[in-house]
């Protein structure tokens, strides 16, 4: 299989996806758009992932590669390929959608539950994984859930936590695919967004977290990448 990586920021990369492409025989490729680099085309892939990044949903006129991305992911709905949103690229999905983006009333970082809804413990997709689970968030924006999506999962800081769409295109807002190196270079690159608040955690906090954290994080990540389509 063919999965293609939209890439926002060096510091956000697939990470944790990229070891399960490994894991799996897949092959991966990453489209650095923040580098000028073209969108490729549906026909190129079969899996389409969009990662994390700074800049919103909506930030049309200071990134123009957004417009041609949300037109190719546009096009790859359509297409019927499986797409996978991580946090902005959840966003973008989204939008894509027709939903709302906006920001979210506190910014939500660092390591926090999420609760599954009941149509997220129903789901072939997400229904293994324990009704609770910390997971690890980094955003200030969030969206309305598109209309004909399930709801599978909320926060006491965001409702909107993940989405799936017509069973094959999903949007996660927090990061699964996180591990102790991307964890440790968004806290450096994004540290001005450190600023105290209800659900913000400090760097330190952050960076202490355990082997068994992030463990949690694969296992709930490799599950879900399992179950779709393919």
């Amino acid at each position: 299989m063919r999965i293609q990586v939209l890439q926002h920021v060096p510091f956000e990369g697939p990470y944790g996806i990229a070891d399960w492409a490994a894991a799996r025989g897949h092959s991966l490729t990453t489209t650095p758009l923040y580098a000028g680099a073209a969108a490729p085309e549906p026909a190129d892939f079969d899996w389409l992932v969009i990662m994390g990044g700074p800049m919103g949903a909506n930030d049309e006129s200071r990134y123009p590669w957004l417009a041609a991305e949300k037109a190719l992911i546009r096009r790859a709905i359509a297409a019927g390929k499986t797409l996978v949103g991580v946090c902005l690229g959840a966003q973008l999905i989204a939008a894509v959608l027709g939903a709302r983006v906006y920001r979210n009333r506190e910014p939500e970082i660092g390591w926090m539950p999420i609760e599954l809804t009941a149509a997220g413990q129903a789901s072939p997709v997400c229904g293994f994984l324990p009704a609770t689970l910390t997971v690890f968030h980094w955003h200030g924006d969030t969206f309305d859930l598109p209309a004909g999506a399930l709801h599978l999962a909320r926060s006491r800081a965001c409702e909107q936590q993940a989405f799936l769409y017509e069973g094959r295109v999903l949007g996660l807002q927090f990061h699964l695919e996180s591990t102790a190196e991307s964890v440790a270079g968004i806290c450096v690159q994004c540290a001005d967004e450190l600023v105290p608040g209800t659900y913000v955690q400090s760097a330190a906090r952050m960076l202490a977290a355990a082997p068994a954290d992030y463990a949690q994080l694969r296992a709930a990540l490799f599950g879900i990448l399992d179950r779709l389509p393919q």
